[in-house]
């Protein structure tokens, strides 16, 4: 072997060791997440999942997750969780089963990063494996009409909540109902169960309202409440409001023409009866 050759064989095999430290590091960091990744995945979890998922506690509104990341592709799982929507809209076949059999409930996009996307697979396939309190179901008694009240904003909400009539309707509260920003809560009970629409009430985990609710959660008197309410509405047809709403309309359109037409007909009343009075003159 030439001396050139034997200079380069040092700088070649140092750079072969090099590439190999980092394949395997990179491969160790997979396997092995470090206990910071589980730790933010955990606190990611118990803000935006827990309302909807447990970990060993059952079915919610969605699956129960222990042993998720054993049974199910990881590079599926992270694309599911980074952008249900967009999974659900390409027709994946997994994902519409599970849509199904969840009562059509959809999983809302978090609009999470890759990496809080990592943090929580960590914390879901952390060694010994995870847990996660489930909520507590209401064990309060709760009032219908109660709920009602608090529902329209009759009654305000302790903590200083808006009331629900703002962003959702239910066929019983009136015949405009409330409003669209929010799904109508008429099947609400029917579609998330008992146990469902506890947690949801509990944890707020809706993107839309989690920062509204923030700063003033719901009492579990109120939490009772509203379930008591929302589960009375449940045997309700959802009925459609448009009609009710344009004839209405059309009612008060009519109304403001007739009005107008009388202060058009009487606009110069005023100056004509004197003129009238006085009669002709000589």
């Amino acid at each position: 072997m030439s001396p050139k050759a034997r200079g380069l064989i040092i700088p070649m095999t140092a750079l072969l060791f090099a590439t190999f430290l980092f394949v395997l590091s990179a491969q160790l960091a997979w396997t092995a997440p470090p206990a910071q990744a589980a730790a933010d995945g955990e606190a990611l979890f118990k803000s935006l999942c827990v309302g909807c998922h447990t970990i060993g506690g059952g079915p919610l509104v969605g699956p129960d997750l222990e042993g998720v990341t054993t049974r199910t592709d990881p590079q599926w799982l992270a694309g599911f969780i980074a952008a249900p929507d967009k999974v659900l809209a390409a027709g994946d076949p997994t994902a519409t089963a599970l849509r199904k059999q969840y009562n059509n409930v959809q999983m809302p996009n978090l609009g999470l990063s890759q990496d809080q996307v990592a943090a929580l697979i960590a914390y879901l396939q952390a060694p010994g494996g995870a847990s996660a309190p489930t909520p507590a179901a209401v064990t309060a008694a709760g009032d219908p009409t109660r709920g009602k009240a608090l529902f329209l904003g009759s009654l305000h909400f302790q903590n200083g909540g808006p009331p629900c009539m703002s962003c959702h309707s239910i066929d019983d509260a009136g015949i405009l109902g409330g409003g669209a920003m929010g799904p109508n809560l008429t099947q609400a009970f029917a579609k998330y169960g008992d146990a469902g629409l506890a947690s949801a009430l509990a944890t707020i985990p809706f993107p839309t309202m989690k920062p509204i609710f923030a700063d003033g959660p719901l009492t579990p008197q109120e939490q009772a409440d509203l379930h008591a309410y929302i589960q009375s509405a449940a045997g309700q047809p959802q009925t459609n409001r448009l009609v009710p709403f344009l004839a209405l309309s059309l009612t008060g359109w009519i109304g403001l023409m007739i009005l107008i037409g009388i202060v058009w007909r009487n606009r110069l009343r005023a100056v004509r009866r004197p003129l009238v009075g006085r009669g002709p003159r000589p």
